[in-house]
């Protein structure tokens, strides 16, 4: 048995013994979400339309995250919308942003990697680029979106006449707690996976110039930049979405 199948079979079983039933949903949605990423990267690679696979596949990951990771459908579906909005307003941003940035396709770094390959495989190396962002800002955005909903849910169950006004400070309250630790995952996941080339640049005695213009360091740092965009306009959207939802249930109950 290979280590990943090792360390894969133990992370079933801590996520069944620790989250019971929850936990066994988590893992089913982690099993579909790296199934559905496989999928995009294969309809990719049959030229499919980049960019409205991604969407398409990006809306499915966070249904799936969302609504497999909490039971409570008000929650639930505050946090999906509230992410899929903020996705859009993310995709709004991420398109100029790779375009000026110029950071697709591959580095000086790849070239030993990539000696003898062909790079004419009949994609748009910017497109790819631009999906990937993508896909890599969904994970923050979800966890936000859920963190959020499910503080307010909980508000909501304590106090059902809470006025929407007086939810909406404490959604942006709750949402001012989790800044901190999801930018500090952001942040050292990005130095972490990074640290090898790091020291690398260190010891080739890269400049600071050719440091922050590194196609590779900047293509990652701009990926970490827009996750932290989207947690924060998580925040306020996601609060938003469950106030309009509260409005529109107390509006049926007086009717």
């Amino acid at each position: 048995m290979s280590t990943i199948s090792v360390l894969v079979l133990i992370l079933f079983v801590a996520m069944v013994l620790v989250g019971g039933l929850q936990g066994l949903k988590s893992f089913l949605s982690l099993v579909i979400n790296f199934a559905l990423i496989f999928m995009t990267v294969v309809l990719i690679g049959l030229n499919f339309p980049i960019l409205g696979i991604t969407l398409l596949n990006a809306v499915i990951i966070l249904a799936v995250t969302i609504y497999l990771g909490d039971d409570d459908p008000l929650t639930a579906e505050t946090a999906f919308y509230g992410s899929v909005l903020v996705m859009v307003l993310v995709v709004l941003l991420i398109i100029p942003m790779e375009h000026w940035a110029v950071v697709q396709g591959f580095g000086n770094e790849n070239t030993e990697d990539l000696e003898g390959m062909s790079l004419l495989v009949g994609i748009k190396f910017l497109d790819v680029s631009i999906a990937t962002t993508i896909l890599s800002s969904l994970g923050a955005i979800a966890e936000a979106a859920i963190a959020i909903s499910a503080g307010l849910g909980e508000i909501l169950s304590q106090n059902p006449e809470i006025p929407v006004t007086r939810l909406f400070k404490d959604g942006m309250s709750v949402g001012r707690q989790i800044i901190g630790t999801t930018f500090n995952t952001l942040f050292f996941g990005f130095f972490g996976g990074f640290l090898g080339l790091f020291i690398w640049f260190e010891r080739l005695n890269y400049t600071w110039g050719e440091f922050v213009n590194n196609k590779i360091f900047v293509s990652e740092l701009l990926m970490i930049l827009i996750s932290f965009i989207g947690v924060i306009l998580t925040i306020p959207v996601t609060t938003w979405v469950m106030e309009l939802k509260v409005q529109r249930k107390r509006a049926k109950k007086i009717g």
